[in-house]
């Protein structure tokens, strides 16, 4: 059963865009910068579009919960036993918007009975739209063009091509050297969006997403991790359980998840994932950095 009818969806799509094309325009005349808490920015324009969206989904979907990143009091909704959960993300990679950069995005997530259902990930600067879900498909649209089925293209690996892995920047600066040590073709790279990294290893052009630093929040992952299990890649911790999405696998407050994240190709994370946890280990006990918290179900 598909989890949004396509009148719906075709909303839902129009309500993301003209958030993102207006994020586009007004970031054209100037914006102000400031610092939520160590190195988390956000901008005006990332509050105007957080009280717009959160208004344009409470009068769509006025029985679900509504959560937003920059309205600190949604995030009680979590705990008030909705069945659905719309969770938003009006500026997805900040840091790369505030320095003009593409790599950010626009997000929507659908959290289902604790279970990331369906998303919508808008990039403005190329007005390309990811979207789908569980038992629905993936698809994406350029502008106000009708959607197309996403084109999947599971790389094929060999033993002397570089393994393409996505970092954070934080996370290659702790672990990096560890992780070539472990994986000595690996390649790393770099872009902004937690959403556009997930979309680059479901379109093929990554091989795995490695998130260590536990500071990622539901509203940046419902959505693309929606996305990444509908087609069909693992989405699990370091110790290959599952990422979580129930209450106490979430941090009450801040709503950031408890588990570092692995995202690539089932078969993939099976012959890596032992090797990258060894690495990573080793370094956070030289360090005295806790990287993983198991899934509390």
């Amino acid at each position: 059963m598909t989890p949004i009818s396509s009148d719906l969806d075709r909303k839902i799509r129009q309500i993301i865009r003209r958030c993102g094309l207006q994020a586009e325009q007004m970031a054209s005349e100037g914006f102000e910068v400031t610092e939520k808490g160590p190195e988390d920015y956000v901008t005006n324009i990332d509050a105007a579009l957080d009280v717009q969206l959160a208004t344009a989904f409470t009068d769509l979907f006025p029985n679900d919960g509504v959560i937003t990143e920059e309205n600190r009091r949604s995030r009680q909704q979590f705990h008030n036993n909705f069945s659905r959960l719309w969770c938003i993300d009006p500026i997805d990679g900040t840091e790369d918007f505030i320095h003009g950069r593409g790599n950010y995005s626009v997000m929507v997530g659908l959290l289902e009975d604790y279970q990331p259902r369906a998303g919508w990930v808008y990039a403005p600067s190329r007005d390309q739209m990811y979207f789908g879900g569980v038992n629905w498909g993936l698809f994406e649209a350029t502008g106000d063009r009708d959607p197309t089925p996403l084109p999947m293209e599971s790389r094929q690996s060999s033993p002397t091509a570089p393994l393409r892995m996505l970092i954070g920047h934080r996370d290659h600066q702790r672990y990096g050297a560890a992780i070539v040590t472990a994986l000595p073709n690996v390649e790393f790279y770099f872009i902004g969006s937690f959403g556009l990294k997930v979309l680059e290893v479901v379109m093929g052009r990554a091989d795995l997403y490695l998130y260590l630093n536990r500071r990622v929040k539901l509203w940046d992952t419902t959505g693309p991790l929606s996305l990444a299990k509908t087609a069909g890649l693992a989405c699990c911790s370091l110790e290959g359980e599952p990422i979580c999405f129930v209450p106490n696998a979430i941090d009450p407050d801040t709503l950031a998840h408890k588990q570092a994240i692995l995202i690539g190709q089932p078969h993939l994370i099976a012959e890596l994932r032992p090797k990258l946890v060894a690495a990573i280990h080793s370094t956070s006990k030289k360090s005295g950095v806790r990287v993983e918290s198991d899934c509390l179900y």
